[in-house]
């Protein structure tokens, strides 16, 4: 298939504002489906994960195939919650168009931002799709709004709605100027198209002259035409479309009402006209490790393979299954590859087109498109794939760090070597996800980005691996650092088989700016210092920092610089070294007046105007500090910042001093020192 022909997309979206909903339409219209499952009955296609099915969000981004009028569309469906914010990320690393899907009723909402930006930092082009306007308090133009003022954007309405809530009863087309009903039986498979009437020509002559004033920025044609009073190709229109889309000038807006079936058909045929194919998207950058330089990496099936894994998920049955994207060349059944990252050949013993938790077997996967292989033994998120000839290296993803652990114990001595069986695979599926032991009580602690995201994976040690275990209260993950600079030296001495072994090294620290990480420098010269021993220095420092200064929590934005060593070849050993540097960064922190970081968040709360005040009160009562106050239709929208460790058993307080009517939704902002210690 030519990439022309090919869609790579992602749904994207806040929590309920309908994303799986209208997946499940999207695989009926296509045929890929002979009956729509519904989210509120746990009968989704996509949501296929028990615990999806019984909380009734999407958890994992489960990937399909389908085709509209000849186009392969690839569909990734994201979760909406924050707390699985790195199954958008590494979606949207591999995507090349996204829909972006929004709540008529709820406008722009806190995670709809968050998962914009990260759109804006991947440069992908986006349609949207203002659902729910049969929901009591729609509002399509005042969502039109937001997605301005809020999202930087230039939303442009290529349909509007035909009455809301209620009254909604169908669209109207702004480029072909007709009404589209859709019928009630079969799901809204047929739609009926017809004039626009009296009630709502004026309102159509008006977003239409919008649309084209819009679109002359991209055609001088359309521009000449405007002014001239002449009327303008619809060819014309959609071609000047596709480029304000692909560009990222425009962001074409379409409507309906998912649940209901209205829209989703023209919804299709916007993917299809408007988002690019792979062969449209500019080439990708990657390392070259042998020239040691920066390549870009185009579409073509012609060149070289490589590919990269976004995501493993393990099987019962087939082990794990590594979800590819390619960039350029073809991988073929049973052919063995390189992968880059890791230094090591693997084998493909089966490649799969992945309908959610079906799939279909495939003799190979071209540029472009995107699969599942199966037998790969040591892929991880993020891995490149390809041949030992052509040493490309693709920029890895980046995720978050985890905020909150809880310790897991096997209740018997025989569950141990299974649940760190079930840990490690765990985390080779959701990076975010950590497993550290705690030195002083043997504890296993298990990390991740909030308490519903840790309960979920608890929830999968126990159900779907049947390890009997116990679980901790959850914890928050603090971090350690310095407030001053130190200059420390060490002296380490120990007699090993009668052999004495002598290491003496002085080390500065210091604080570096927050976010900046971990820093190693060596000011000494090599010639007196062997390479090997500096880089048993580095070892022990960098080993050190994951042990804490005080309390055993990770070390960050410390700066560590070895500035003279004392080097006899007689009694020098690496491992001595390797010690000295442990020691020696350990006793610098401590004289570094070392600080306890806690972790803050960023927390959007929606409630109803009546009870503002209490849940503002209830808020800063918790240590948070108000940011904005944003009043909406029927709802106020709070804006706050507050400590992790303070938001532990906040959704029942805010649902009772709300009568259940209040939501909310945190995610990590940064670290400050927390007062008084733990």
């Amino acid at each position: 298939m030519e990439t022309r022909q090919m869609r790579n997309i992602g749904i994207m979206a806040h929590i309920d504002a309908g994303k799986t909903t209208t997946t499940e339409r999207i695989l009926f219209y296509t045929g890929k489906s002979h009956k729509i499952g519904e989210v509120d009955d746990g009968e989704a296609v996509m949501d296929w994960m028990e615990q999806e099915q019984d909380r009734g969000i999407t958890i994992t981004s489960a990937a399909t195939t389908c085709f509209w009028k000849e186009t392969q569309i690839n569909i990734i469906d994201t979760p909406g919650h924050v707390d699985f914010t790195a199954e958008v990320e590494r979606s949207l690393r591999v995507l090349d168009s996204a829909i972006a899907i929004f709540c008529a009723v709820g406008g722009v909402e806190p995670q709809s931002e968050t998962v914009w930006h990260q759109a804006d930092h991947y440069k992908i082009p986006r349609i949207a799709y203002i659902n729910k306007m049969d929901r009591l308090g729609a509002d399509f133009f005042g969502v039109i709004e937001e997605i301005k003022e809020k999202l930087k954007a230039n939303p442009v309405p290529l349909y509007l709605p035909i009455g809301k809530e209620s009254d909604f009863t169908g669209i109207i087309d702004l480029i072909e100027e007709q009404e589209i009903s859709f019928e009630p039986t079969n799901y809204g498979s047929e739609m009926h198209h017809s004039p626009i009437s009296e009630e709502y020509k004026e309102l159509c002559a008006q977003w239409r002259e919008h649309l084209i004033d819009q679109l002359s920025a991209f055609s001088d044609e359309i521009t000449e035409r405007y002014l001239e009073g002449e009327e303008v190709p619809k060819e014309m229109i959609k071609a000047a479309i596709r480029k304000g889309t692909i560009s990222r000038e425009i962001i074409p807006i379409f409507v309906g009402a998912s649940l209901k079936n209205v829209g989703v058909q023209p919804l299709l045929d916007g993917v299809v006209a408007y988002l690019p194919s792979p062969w449209e998207t500019p080439p990708i950058e990657g390392l070259h490790l042998k020239q040691d330089k920066m390549v870009a990496v185009a579409i073509d099936e012609q060149q070289q393979p490589l590919g990269l894994v976004f995501k493993i998920q393990f099987d019962r049955e087939m082990g794990a299954l590594s979800f590819v994207r390619m960039y350029s060349g073809t991988l073929k059944k049973g052919q063995t590859v390189y992968n880059i990252t890791k230094r090591k050949r693997e084998r493909i013993n089966r490649i799969l087109r992945m309908h959610s938790n079906r799939s279909e077997a495939m003799d190979s996967i071209s540029a472009g498109d995107i699969a599942v292989i199966v037998g790969f033994k040591l892929a991880q998120t993020g891995d490149t794939i390809g041949s030992e000839g052509y040493q490309v290296s693709l920029e890895p993803m980046q995720f978050p760090e985890p905020v909150i652990s809880v310790a897991i114990e096997p209740k018997t001595a025989s569950d141990q070597e299974k649940l760190h069986k079930v840990l490690d695979q765990l985390h080779r599926e959701d990076p975010t996800f950590t497993v550290r032991e705690n030195v002083d009580t043997g504890q296993l602690l298990i990390s991740g980005m909030g308490e519903l995201h840790l309960d979920v994976l608890v929830t999968r040690v126990i159900k779907d691996f049947n390890v009997d275990a116990r679980i901790g209260n959850p914890q928050v993950t603090y971090r350690e650092s310095i407030s001053k600079e130190h200059t420390h030296t060490e002296h380490f001495h120990k007699v090993v088989s009668g052999k004495e072994t002598n290491a003496v090294i002085t080390l500065k620290v210091e604080p570096v700016k927050q976010g900046a990480g971990n820093v190693f420098e060596c000011l000494v010269n090599e010639r007196e210092f062997p390479r090997e021993f500096r880089d048993a220095v580095e070892r022990g420092v960098m080993n050190a920092f994951g042990g804490g200064i005080m309390y055993g929590y990770p070390v960050f934005d410390v700066k560590v610089s070895l500035l003279s060593v004392e080097f006899d070849e007689m009694t020098a050993t690496a491992a001595a070294y390797e010690a000295a540097g442990s020691l020696g960064f350990d006793a610098a922190c401590r004289d570094a007046d070392p600080i306890l970081l806690e972790p803050v968040m960023k927390v959007d709360v929606m409630c109803p105007k009546e009870f503002v005040g209490e849940v503002m009160s209830q808020i800063t009562s918790r240590g948070g500090m108000i940011e904005s106050l944003e009043s909406k239709q029927s709802i106020e929208h709070i804006r706050a910042e507050v400590p992790m460790i303070k938001m532990f058993g906040y959704s029942t307080n805010l649902r009772s001093v709300t009568q259940g009517r209040g939501t909310f939704a945190m995610e990590f902002s940064h670290f400050q020192p927390k007062e008084g210690g733990i």
